[in-house]
């Protein structure tokens, strides 16, 4: 019954009021806060003031942008039910399958935001790292290096800074920054040891009183058994409701289930997950953009960590040894990214730019732990406003013109590998 709660939360039931053990600077008070460097660069050109990160972990361009693999939708090795998989999944051209397996993608993110990686026009986003596993390619994103020595998938933190960590320190967005993420591993990876960053993961508790979806949220997850990915819908709900009730400025959503699924040979519940976190990111938007507090200043921010082998027997591994694990995506929309849609020029990003790309949404100033790189040069909304205002001019795309433009059921949880 509990759990059977928790799935009617995610469809819309109403939440309570919670207590977070980390207490948050109400959205009234933030006029309060001392007048900082960023905090007049925030006041100034730039639109964004909130930011949602949401990485997919392990999830394909060649699903993002062509919806069901043809060479393995009907495949009875890796899918159950051929039939009501591919009813569910199929259709004639790749445009219209990845309507139907993520909607809101190709809906609204294609209408509004800017969409990078599709490699049939070209148009490319690579892994640095040289592993192409989870550890490295998430320390990639949020720190900006690629260091080879970040190797295994274990519980050991991270010397790099991480751009979250850097928000976390400004006094304007200080207690403002929280994760939420599946795989547990991510409290090192963050290393809440030293940045103290407000980091829920794994099955971890959330602990509050008078709180009853929090309170059934634990309930839940006591009764679980034991694995190193939460469940995502959980996740979720643990960050739907931090974000309802606590109005955080950057938020960081780390969702584990798609990669879990792969690793385990099931492309039927690969495409059902990712199906699902296409809802969940819908309602979420939905969330943000009737709240006074996140309409129309908020940043969506989306990618993976890693893509995954591209031949029909390697799709469920990845890593140095599997061709394709370094081609990954970016998908991108708020107020100060120009609605271009899937972008169909000719260009290559990296993934270790995202970090600087965060700091410079957020209007962060260079400093002691900026992190490394240069942006990624997406198209503003307006001239003259938003982040490309504060763009180093030999990075704006006025300055590449002459150039080619550079756009930007269960499984076994216990053996999946990250």
């Amino acid at each position: 019954m509990l759990l059977l709660a928790v799935i009617c939360s995610f469809f819309g039931a109403a939440a309570q009021p919670s207590l977070m053990q980390v207490p948050m600077t109400p959205p009234d008070k933030a006029a309060d806060l001392p007048t900082t460097g960023l905090q007049r660069q925030i006041a100034g050109p730039s639109r964004t003031r909130r930011l949602i990160i949401v990485t997919i972990d392990g999830f394909r361009w060649q699903e993002i942008f062509s919806g069901a693999d043809p060479l393995l939708v009907a495949n009875s090795e890796y899918v159950k039910d051929t039939v009501l998989t591919r009813q569910l999944y199929w259709d004639s051209t790749p445009e219209l399958r990845r309507r139907r397996l993520m909607p809101f993608f190709w809906n609204t993110i294609a209408q509004r935001g800017q969409l990078y990686g599709n490699r049939l026009f070209d148009n490319k986003v690579n892994v640095k790292n040289f592993l192409k596993i989870s550890y490295p390619g998430y320390n990639e994103i949020f720190t900006g290096h690629t260091d080879a020595v970040i190797s295994p998938n274990l519980p050991i933190n991270n010397r790099n800074v991480n751009v979250l960590e850097y928000l976390n320190n400004n006094p304007f967005y200080h207690g403002k920054v929280a994760v939420f993420t599946s795989w547990n591993v991510f409290p090192y990876i963050l290393n809440r040891t030293r940045s103290g960053l407000s980091i829920n993961s794994g099955y971890e508790k959330l602990n509050e009183q008078n709180d009853t979806t929090a309170e059934m949220i634990d309930s839940v997850q006591e009764n679980m058994p034991g694995s190193k990915t939460r469940y995502d819908l959980l996740t979720y709900l643990s960050a739907r409701e931090y974000i309802d009730r606590h109005h955080p400025s950057v938020v960081y959503l780390g969702l584990g289930e798609t990669d879990e699924c792969a690793h385990a040979g099931r492309y039927d519940l690969y495409l059902q997950h990712a199906s699902h976190i296409d809802q969940m990111i819908a309602e979420l938007w939905y969330t943000i953009q009737t709240d006074p507090y996140y309409k129309d200043s908020t940043t969506l921010l989306i990618t993976t960590d890693h893509g995954r082998g591209w031949k029909t027997g390697k799709w469920t591994t990845h890593g140095f040894w599997a061709n394709g694990s370094a081609q990954v995506w970016v998908a991108m929309m708020g107020p100060d990214i120009l609605p271009e849609g899937e972008l169909k020029t000719r260009g290559q990003v990296y993934q270790k730019q995202l970090a600087s790309t965060i700091a410079l949404l957020m209007g962060a100033p260079s400093g002691a732990g900026y992190p490394p790189g240069k942006p990624v040069p997406f198209h503003q909304a307006a001239a003259n406003d938003g982040p490309m205002a504060k763009m180093p001019a030999s990075l704006t795309p006025a300055a590449t013109a002459a150039a080619p433009l550079t756009p930007l059921a269960s499984v076994d949880r216990m053996t999946g590998s990250k």
